[in-house]
């Protein structure tokens, strides 16, 4: 394995060190396209070869451990769905806004997000194959990459049918800063269940604590105390928030007159139904046009 800092283009983007933002007024429609879908990592992309590429199970709750190559996953059921990604620190640089100075973390504007179609096979045929136990807890999902990045999932939301190990991006095999070769995608949570470079599962009886939900990804603070997470300093964060934001840069100036302007919405709950527009607080709001 070798690494460099990505393999795509990285001048389209807001350039955040090893992460890239996507600049949501150079998109056009429902889909993201890949060289411009947003990219979260904790350093360089590996490149990682398919020969000798394993998917190793295991675990004290199933029973039969076993390793898949490449082509095995291929044979598996397949599935497809459309799905967007959001990172947990998505719009994380407005926060300056309220606290007066900047939070911890990557400078995120409104481009850590994107939406992709996404064709892979359930996690939960793979757990199946290895005969996951009925005292399953958690299932870690455990990346290639240089940190071994990882986020436990609670067995219920591994099983979830549209909780998948993908290996194509909008009908293309899936890009190495995306995850090549196989990625998880965990439709409606924090993007960073979404485990890229996928080696290791490993599926336990107890409930497994790692640093990204313990210390990282959780909420802090007296609406959730450390005494009801330990030994998690707070809760961790599962389910995306609803979001909306116009595909403008930030600042954006708009010449004076009638414009038309684009934006995205997104929900982990369900279908938007609804987004209303306003340009002036005192105004009333207004109905948008929905397109997907």
């Amino acid at each position: 394995m070798t690494s460099g800092d990505h393999v795509k283009d990285p001048t389209p983007f807001i350039q955040h060190g090893h992460n890239l933002e996507t600049r949501l007024e150079s998109l056009t429609g429902f889909l993201t396209p890949n060289d411009l879908f947003f990219v979260r990592s904790s350093g360089p992309t590996p490149r990682l070869a398919l020969d000798p590429y394993r998917l190793r199970v295991e675990g004290d709750a199933i029973e039969r451990p076993l390793e898949l190559t490449y082509e095995e996953l291929l044979r598996l059921p397949r599935r497809t769905l459309i799905a967007y990604l959001d990172c947990a620190g998505n719009w994380r640089r407005f926060f300056q806004l309220l606290m007066g100075k900047p939070a911890p973390g990557t400078q995120w504007g409104t481009g850590g997000i994107g939406c992709a179609e996404w064709t892979g096979t359930s996690l939960a045929r793979v757990l199946e194959l290895a005969g996951v136990r009925a005292d399953a807890v958690d299932v870690n999902l455990i990346g290639l990459d240089d940190a071994s990045f990882s986020r436990p999932l609670p067995i219920a939301k591994a099983l979830d049918e549209n909780t998948l190990l993908a290996y194509r991006m909008n009908g293309e095999t899936l890009p190495p800063d995306h995850g090549f070769p196989l990625r998880a995608v965990v439709p409606g949570w924090i993007g960073c269940n979404s485990i890229k470079w996928l080696g290791r599962i490993i599926v336990s009886s107890r409930k497994v604590w790692v640093t990204n939900n313990t210390s990282d990804y959780v909420l802090i603070g007296p609406e959730w105390p450390r005494r009801d997470h330990s030994p998690a300093e707070g809760a961790p964060l599962t389910t995306q928030s609803i979001k909306s934001a116009l595909a403008l840069p930030w600042p954006a100036s708009l010449a004076p007159g009638r414009q038309r302007l684009r934006g995205i919405a997104a929900s982990p709950h369900g279908t938007i139904s609804l987004v209303q527009w306003n340009v002036d607080a005192a105004a009333e709001w207004q109905p948008a046009l929905l397109s997907s």
